[in-house]
């Protein structure tokens, strides 16, 4: 049951808040809408949903035509069998577990034998079965957020569309739901269309990102390649950190181009555009003793103990390089390091 929407746009007053997005989001998938506060990321997942009406274009799903401007059509919010989880939850304070979970089927007119049945799978499916008389006043987050997730299951809707769902619940919760998610799902086999800000929320559990700025997709794809193959400057730093170099030489060594760090050689592509920058994650980069022939040399100027890793920040030639090494390395500031790295992990962006 794909979504499609085409040359689809919303303005508010004078502001374009979408700009002619046309994107297919796949069945039984994963779909992440990433991006800064204000991209346009909610405002799709409302017209998606029914709650926006749109300024112009086309939502189809599951091939039916829900909006679209000429000739008009608008499908209401609740004709168009999707549910959504909001960021706030929307569960009713006053009801209990079970009373919040069969909303959808008492609002169907089902019958009670029916509401049973459908609600206990679905509390049990997400681990709350032994909860189902308990006011919802008396459930943590994580809890809550397993309530709405149990309502989405039992309207039986095949798309579920979810608005920032994780970002009210601690970190260490936020990472367990996203497992919880991802699993769910994966059981189920629904169609998520997913809204996040959380750079590695967005990657753990996408199977498609789509990452948006000022009204448009600036770029798409499965979560490893977007990471490791960043199209633009503002790709690269919004999915992770990089090392954007923009002073670097250009020569050419047996007819063949190469760029220059420091006294590192590396290939360069064949018609590099002007103005490309190079692109390097931090953990791409491999420090070694000081001096080696053949490296970027550098001097360590701050270090930062993470846990599991160690992150550094070093002074070179090509400007202030970021690097991440397991936690086990010994730098201090004002230690010389030499740098290399990989020609398969140096990309370039505009």
């Amino acid at each position: 049951m794909p979504i499609e929407v085409a040359n689809l746009s919303k303005v508010f007053g004078q502001v374009a808040v979408l700009r002619a997005i046309s994107e297919v989001f796949a069945d039984g998938k994963i779909s992440v809408l990433l991006g800064a506060s204000g991209c346009g990321k909610t405002t799709t997942l409302r017209c998606i949903a029914g709650l926006e009406r749109p300024s112009a274009g086309a939502i189809a799903i599951d091939g039916r035509t829900v909006y679209r401007d000429q000739p008009a059509v608008f499908v209401p919010a609740e004709r168009r069998r999707i549910a959504m989880v909001f960021q706030s939850y929307a569960i009713w304070p006053h009801m209990t577990v079970f009373q919040n979970v069969s909303l959808p089927l008492r609002a169907a007119g089902a019958e009670r034998r029916a509401i049973v049945q459908r609600v206990g799978a679905a509390l049990d499916l997400v681990g709350l079965g032994e909860l189902a008389s308990r006011s919802a006043t008396q459930l943590s987050g994580g809890q809550q957020q397993r309530v709405a997730l149990a309502r989405c299951i039992v309207s039986g809707s095949p798309v579920i569309l979810m608005d920032e769902p994780l970002s009210n619940l601690d970190a260490n919760l936020r990472i367990a739901m996203r497992t919880e998610i991802r699993n769910l799902q994966r059981r189920l086999g629904q169609m998520i269309v997913f809204v996040t800000h959380d750079q590695e929320e967005a990657m753990s559990i996408a199977d498609t990102l789509y990452l948006l700025r000022d009204g448009e997709v600036l770029q798409k794809g499965a979560p490893r390649e977007f990471y490791e193959n960043p199209r633009t400057r503002y790709a690269a730093e919004f999915l992770g950190r990089a090392n954007l170099i923009d002073q670097f030489a250009r020569e050419t060594h047996e007819d063949a181009p190469r760029i220059r760090l420091g006294d590192l050689m590396l290939p360069a592509p064949a018609g590099l555009p002007a103005g490309a920058s190079l692109c390097i994650r931090p953990e791409k980069w491999r420090a070694g003793a000081p001096d080696a022939p053949g490296t970027l040399a550098g001097r360590i100027v701050e270090t930062r103990y993470v846990g599991d890793r160690l992150e550094f920040i070093a002074d070179t030639a090509v400007g202030r390089i970021s690097v991440v090494e397991m936690s086990e390395a010994d730098r201090r500031a004002g230690d010389r390091v030499s740098l290399t790295v990989a020609p398969r992990d140096v990309k370039w962006v505009q």
